[in-house]
């Protein structure tokens, strides 16, 4: 994707987040919907126009340009590795952070995370030192970035609740009405496997996207949800096992490339 199409995909996205319509942007901008619609669907967007768009949403264009630059394909963002650090180095305020990401309000966290005003205070001005929030007058806090965050795979707050992570998220026999796990095996050309792969981009996509709509309902509205897909190359161990110990001892085959998809909610 090209940097002017995240733009104008990063632009689509806070929208989203804001409840805003065309329509709304387009009174705000003293524009017709028909020509805020055609301005998006083109990107043909002045620097004046994105600025003037960026105030609208409470938000400044290197925000806005730095927000394009670290989403990933899923739609999901990027910290640094400094910010990751931090987060991995006290679980509360990484804590903090996911529920401030997600939308709830300082009282709501508070009771969350048992703390106290001067507590929450604290944890606020870390994550505004860090870039992460705005600290905001009345004990408030805005989150900079999210909801949903893509943490690097080799980062330290993987290396630090990876395991403990996989762990919870499976211990399910995901038999209830609002669970699902599927595990699929086959053999894929690498057309049809491409695009599958980018099949569960999309889908990623669409959960920052949902995510980012429903963050400003309240508490009572949502709950925590999960998603997990992964797709790879992948020969089932008993298959690899009896090729290597085949009759005669004989060298086992090359064989074809399977893909598997394995998703889950909890």
């Amino acid at each position: 994707m090209s940097e002017s199409a995240l733009i104008v995909d990063e632009l689509k996205r806070l929208l989203k987040s804001r409840g805003l319509t065309y329509r709304d942007l387009a009174t705000r901008l003293r524009l017709s919907e028909a020509s805020v619609k055609r301005i998006f669907a083109a990107g043909t967007f002045t620097l004046q126009r994105v600025e003037k768009i960026c105030a609208t949403l409470g938000i400044t264009l290197a925000e806005l340009v730095r927000g394009a630059a670290e989403r990933d394909d899923a739609g999901a963002q990027y910290l640094s590795l400094e910010q990751e650090q931090l987060l991995a180095a006290h679980p509360k305020l990484l804590g903090c952070f996911y529920l401030l990401l997600n939308g709830h309000r300082s009282a709501e966290i508070q009771q969350r995370l048992s703390l106290g005003e001067r507590e929450l205070r604290a944890l606020y001005v870390k994550l505004d030192d860090a870039h992460l929030a705005e600290l905001q007058p009345g004990l408030r806090a805005r989150p900079r970035i999210g909801p949903v965050i893509a943490w690097r795979s080799d980062g330290p707050v993987r290396r630090v609740y990876e395991q403990q992570v996989k762990a919870e998220f499976l211990r399910s026999a995901f038999t209830g009405e609002d669970e699902a796990l599927h595990f699929h095996s086959a053999e894929l050309s690498e057309e049809s496997a491409l695009l599958l792969f980018r099949r569960l981009e999309q889908v990623g996509r669409e959960f920052a996207d949902y995510a980012a709509l429903d963050r400003g309902l309240p508490d009572r509205r949502k709950r925590s949800v999960a998603l997990l897909m992964a797709i790879r190359p992948w020969v089932f161990s008993m298959f690899t096992s009896l090729r290597q110990t085949g009759p005669q001892g004989a060298a086992p085959a090359a064989g074809p490339r399977r893909t598997t998809l394995n998703t889950g909610r909890r």
